[in-house]
Parts: structure tokens; C-alpha cells; sequence
């Protein structure tokens, strides 16, 4: 084989076609993914709960409650819910002070168990992960965007869930998910062409 075989080809970055070229983001700022088009990207982060641990008339009444506030969007909106990994080692540290420090035999058992099951966690493929759940809009008039934003954390209150306006770095961590499968990356994505 001749030298010019052996090389492979330069790839010029420059000529590259990254995904984050073809959406019309113009900014993250202020909670708000700002789009060409002068619309805003916001909302809200629900702070989960589990309601399966209730007794069943609690349950079928947080579903109700949640029901009854769907009914009162009436304009369209995103519900996503998105897994972002977690890094348990301080958690699993603590519990191994904990552990050290416990005299009664019962409570050490019980926080053996607990880093029992956090290292099986830690052994596993898929990892530890934290489930957030959003609830986004989109809207050019800020007047409107700061009174829907106060209608869901109001509207969330009274379902029994807390809620706040998102962050940016909330909105970041969307957008690396849906674009680069979670992982925070300083360059574009490639599409292939």
C-alpha cells in the first residue's frame, strides 16, 4: 500500500453540519429558550411525588386534582419528563459515616441496607437517575409568558405539587438530552448528510 492509502482523510469542522445550525435557537436567557422568530420557550419544573404511597382516596384525589388543572391550560404546552444521571458517591459516603457513627444495632442494619442497595444501584448498566417533569409553553409577549408561569406554580399549588419557573441550566440539560443523549457537550452535534 502506497503512503496516500494509509492516511485517513482530514475532516475540516468548519464544513461540519451540526444540529444545534438547523433549530431556530437564538438564546438561553432569563428561564427562556429565546427562538428566531421572537417567540420564548419556558415554563415550568414540577417537583415529583410519589402518590402511590397514599391510601387510595388520596390517590384518586391528587389524579383528580391534577386532571381538574389540565383542564384549565387552555393553551398548548409540552409535558416532558426527562431522566438526568445522578452521582450518588457524597450520598453513599454519608451513609458509611452514618454507619461508623450508629451504636443501636437496628438503625446500623437498616443503614447497611441502604448502602447495600445504593452500591447494587451504583453496579448497574443504566446508573442512578432522576426523573424531572416539565411543563413548557411557548409565547412572544412577557406579559402573558409571566402570567402563565404564575397560573402553573398556582395551579400546581392547589393539585397538591411544587413547582418553579425553569432555570437555564434546566433548559440546557433539555436540550443536551433531546440533542447530544444527555451529555453536555461544548461542540455541535453532527447530522450526517
Amino acid at each position: 500500500m502506497s503512503e496516500t492509502q494509509n492516511k485517513k482523510p482530514q475532516i475540516n469542522s468548519a464544513a461540519q453540519k451540526y444540529a444545534e445550525n438547523w433549530l431556530p435557537v437564538s438564546s438561553i436567557q432569563n428561564g427562556e429558550i429565546v427562538l428566531d422568530n421572537g417567540y420564548r420557550v419556558t415554563g415550568v419544573k414540577v417537583r415529583p411525588r410519589n402518590i402511590f404511597i397514599l391510601d387510595y382516596d388520596s390517590q384518586n384525589n391528587a389524579i383528580f386534582n391534577l386532571r381538574s388543572f389540565y383542564n384549565t391550560l387552555d393553551y398548548p404546552f409540552w409535558l416532558i419528563v426527562s431522566d438526568r444521571p445522578v452521582d450518588i458517591n457524597i450520598y453513599l459516603a454519608q451513609l458509611k459515616l452514618l454507619y461508623n457513627q450508629v451504636q443501636y444495632p437496628s438503625i446500623r442494619k437498616l443503614v447497611r441496607e441502604d448502602i447495600d442497595k445504593a452500591n447494587l444501584f451504583m453496579g448497574k448498566e443504566i446508573g442512578v437517575t432522576d426523573t424531572e417533569y416539565f411543563i413548557l409553553f411557548k409565547d412572544k409577549r412577557p406579559e402573558i409568558i409571566q402570567k402563565r408561569i404564575q397560573g402553573l406554580v398556582s395551579g400546581l399549588a392547589n393539585a397538591g405539587l411544587q413547582s418553579a419557573q425553569v432555570s437555564n441550566d434546566d433548559l440546557r440539560t433539555l436540550l443536551d438530552g433531546f440533542m447530544n443523549d444527555g451529555n453536555t457537550t461544548n461542540f455541535g452535534t453532527v447530522m450526517s448528510a
